[in-house]
């Protein structure tokens, strides 16, 4: 693995996160879904992306992405991964990786359950971060709680800035 793919992983993730329609009480965050199949060996391939309110039901990222990916026809799934059954998708899911501009939520203030336990239901291999969580809405305590359940997490270095820029679209500048 190398720092520039996971370089253009982030950067996936900032363009979805960038579809987000702006919000004052939320953040517009990306996500995407990628995996090397059938081993370490391969390039990464994405199996889904997803952004913030992308989906009906007040939506975030992480969550998105996964309901897509869940979602995938065998034809579907077999055009990302020639050879793969659907049978095979949970197996996939516990060898990808997850890029996500900001820190995956570990509470949501609207009763939906948060992206971190999503992500560790999945059972995630690593999970890639651009930026920690600001305290503007709750205290995000996501990244520990991925670890804790034995998911890697990688804080990707060099683009916190445009991670937040993009997260607060809509905000007022302080």
């Amino acid at each position: 693995m190398s720092y520039d793919d996971d370089m253009t992983f982030i950067r996936l993730a900032i363009s979805e996160a960038e579809k987000c329609e702006p919000t004052l009480t939320a953040f517009c965050v990306g996500c995407v879904i990628a995996v090397r199949w059938p081993s370490d060996e391969h390039e990464r391939i994405v199996l889904s992306t997803g952004f913030s309110r992308e989906l009906p039901g007040n939506t975030h990222a992480e969550a998105n992405a996964l309901s897509k990916v869940r979602a995938l026809s065998a034809a579907q799934l077999s055009s990302i991964i020639p050879t793969v059954l659907p049978s095979d998708l949970e197996r996939i899911l516990a060898v990808s990786d997850v890029f996500t501009t900001m820190e995956p939520c570990s509470i949501r203030t609207s009763g939906l359950p948060p992206c971190a336990d999503a992500l560790i239901a999945a059972k995630i291999k690593r999970c890639f971060i651009g930026v920690g969580e600001p305290d503007d809405f709750v205290a995000c305590e996501g990244a520990r709680k991925l670890d804790e359940a034995g998911i890697e997490v990688i804080w990707v270095k060099g683009l916190e800035d445009k991670c937040l820029q993009v997260a607060r679209q809509g905000h007022p500048t302080i």
